[in-house]
């Protein structure tokens, strides 16, 4: 039977809460693979596993129980391993590794920062910015309206401003977030948003990171943020080797 992988803890702590259930319908119990010093947290995988608010909320709860001791590198919702076998394998041979990423880990948590623009402000913003569009918007209102090319030219305008201001303020977000936060980790792109960031976060210096987003909301009320966490740190495990091998990736526990 293949192996679902919730996530990796120092094998030190080779013991959880009596009875933990996971992913599956019926929850599937929850055991520990013990290798190298390390130990991944697991259970066997239901077939035809899907992102269901069940199964989603039982990885986090595992997860949450596994980090209450100490440090754990969480795996994304729907990683799975042919067997027990490769699991062990791969704590073998990433051993080194896993060590390392416990230790800068530890104490830490994730928050995803994703920007958007309120379209209205944004537009407000890039007219006063640039004064060929003013006058351009200007000159089409008093010829009533324009000729098409004149509302082609000003239309194709707007549009480069625009996207040239959504990429200011996508570095904006960042550096002006990065300097509290331990590690900065890109998102996939992904249509609607403009920046989609994660910080790695001491979690005793989590209040600090929330005030510097607030920061950045009052200094671009043009913008829309949102704010995912704490959650585990996933986006700073390293993924592809980093998971167990034959893994399948589904949808992020964070819900993003």
């Amino acid at each position: 039977m293949s192996t679902y992988v919730y996530g990796i803890i120092d094998g030190s702590r080779s013991s959880l809460p009596e009875e933990m259930a996971g992913v599956g319908d019926p929850q599937r119990p929850v055991r520990i693979l013990q290798e190298s010093g390390l130990a991944a947290v697991v259970s066997d995988a239901p077939e035809g596993l899907r992102p269901k608010r069940k199964d989603l909320l039982a990885h986090q709860n595992v997860l949450a129980e596994a980090g209450a001791g100490g440090c754990v590198l969480p795996m994304r919702f729907g990683s799975v391993a042919p067997d027990d076998e490769t699991v062990t394998a791969v704590l073998a041979e990433r051993a080194e590794h896993y060590r390392e990423r416990l230790r800068a880990l530890d104490g830490k948590v994730e928050y995803n920062v994703k920007a958007t623009h309120d379209e209205e402000a944004v537009l407000h913003r890039v007219m006063a910015e640039n004064p060929e569009l003013r006058s351009l918007t200007e000159a089409n209102r008093r010829a009533g309206g324009g000729s098409y090319e004149e509302k082609l030219r000003l239309g194709e305008m707007v549009v480069a401003a625009v996207k040239a201001r959504e990429a200011e303020d996508a570095t904006e977000v960042r550096q002006s977030l990065e300097s509290s936060a331990a590690a900065v980790s890109a998102g996939p792109e992904s249509t609607g948003w403009i920046a989609n960031v994660s910080f790695l976060v001491d979690r005793d210096g989590a209040e600090t990171f929330l005030a510097a987003v607030e920061q950045v909301r009052k200094s671009h009320p043009h913008l829309e943020l949102r704010v995912n966490g704490p959650l585990p740190p996933y986006s700073f495990v390293e993924p592809g080797p980093a998971e167990p091998a034959g893994s399948t990736a589904g949808a992020e526990s964070s819900g993003e």
